[in-house]
């Protein structure tokens, strides 16, 4: 009984854990079909512990799938110090499923042929993209170089992609020395989208807005917003730097697909009111959905 209970702790309700092991699958299996499919049978290469699995193939044809695992360990013991349990958990499930996606998926190349390494580069990096995007969105990853990219996350809140291709760039400038720069390039190409990509699906496409308004409407403004597109704002007192007159400011995060809506609403009530837009990286709070890493 205790160690179901500790289980159930760790690993969370049955539908959560339903909906992580199923995206475990799914974006394992598109990860996989990258590697398999586009990024080997183009000579290409990948980053992280996959890349390093691919380059010892490519001279010991020893399956990536055991070099995988293998590789794996050291990195989940770094995790389960700096990471929550219930990530490493289920990191250490995905890199059982990518290594087992990885072996068999080996030969579908036979049946999937793309002679073109630029295709190869560009459909890979879409696959390996929105394979990670889905599970780092969803509280896990891969893991190998996924763990060192969370850690980072959480630490630096750096971002997940940008992590990555710090790291794996190295890996990519070495593996040039043994298969020649024409497969580094077109493997860094790869990487930038799929890290693109990444981002995209972990942080959502529709990216959130920060808006600043100086109006001497606010009052009118504000309860435009709240009304009219249901979100809050708070109003900030500020003061003219030329004029020296008190006046609110109002501040509010919105999504992308509002702004159109704001600005109509602004042009409403004061034209001339003076604001700016800026991109946010990461929201959390009511009315906004976040990562779970």
């Amino acid at each position: 009984m205790k160690t179901s209970k500790m289980e159930k702790s760790i690993l969370g309700k049955p539908k959560e854990i339903c909906t992580k092991v199923f995206f475990i699958v799914l974006g394992n299996l598109l990860c996989a079909l990258a590697i398999n499919l586009f990024f080997v049978p183009n000579g290409l290469l990948s980053g992280g512990v996959g890349g390093i699995a691919i380059m010892i193939q490519y001279l010991t044809n020893l399956p990536t799938g055991i070099s995988v695992f293998l590789m794996n360990l050291p990195l989940f013991v770094l995790g389960a110090k700096m990471l929550d349990r219930k990530f490493v958990v289920y990191a250490f499930i995905s890199m059982i499923v990518f290594s087992s996606w990885l072996t068999i998926t080996k030969g579908f190349s036979k049946y999937f042929i793309i002679d073109d390494i630029f295709l190869g580069s560009v459909f890979g990096a879409v696959f390996n993209g929105i394979g990670m995007g889905l599970m780092f969105r969803h509280g896990t990853c891969q893991g190998g170089f996924d763990v060192i990219a969370a850690i980072l996350k959480r630490k630096y809140n750096m971002n997940i992609g940008t992590g990555l291709m710090m790291a794996n760039t190295i890996i990519i400038s070495l593996s040039s020395l043994l298969f020649g720069y024409k497969s580094a390039m077109y493997t860094l190409i790869a990487m930038y989208a799929g890290y693109q990509i990444l981002d995209k699906v972990q942080i959502g496409f529709n990216i959130q807005k920060n808006v600043i308004i100086v109006s001497e409407r606010s009052q009118e403004l504000s309860l435009a917003i709240i009304e009219r597109i249901h979100r809050g704002v708070t109003l900030l007192k500020g003061q003219g730097g030329y004029t020296h007159e008190d006046r609110n400011i109002i501040y509010c995060t919105l999504t992308s697909r509002e702004i159109a809506k704001l600005k109509e609403i602004v042009n409403d009530v004061d034209p001339k009111a003076f604001f700016t837009i800026t991109d946010v990286v990461e929201v959390k709070g009511k009315g906004f959905k976040t990562a779970e890493i």
